[in-house]
């Protein structure tokens, strides 16, 4: 006798189906993008704001001005992170 067929679990299965039905996109590609999304949107706080430090300090803006962007852009993440101060943020960033 055979073995029964093995179930692979796939979490958002209907919504990859969506992806496939309503964009030119395949099956594995859109299990791709959907893994990026998560990951995205999985990050840690403290890896958040780091990163966005870098990238906003990389366009030259001064660190008050980058404290105040990314405390107004934690609220508003899909997954909202608790309200930080200021100094948690820098403590974050600098240790």
């Amino acid at each position: 006798m055979g073995h029964p067929p093995q179930v692979i679990s796939r979490p958002h299965a209907d919504l990859v189906a969506h992806l496939v039905r309503s964009t030119p996109l395949t099956e594995g590609e859109a299990d791709r993008v959907l893994a990026e999304v998560f990951a995205w949107f999985a990050e840690p706080v403290p890896d958040f704001v780091r990163r966005r430090h870098r990238e906003l300090a990389a366009r030259g803006l001064a660190n008050d001005r980058i404290f105040a962007a990314i405390a107004a852009e934690l609220p508003v993440r899909l997954f909202p992170a608790p309200g930080l101060s200021v100094r948690q943020l820098r403590r974050l960033v600098y240790g």
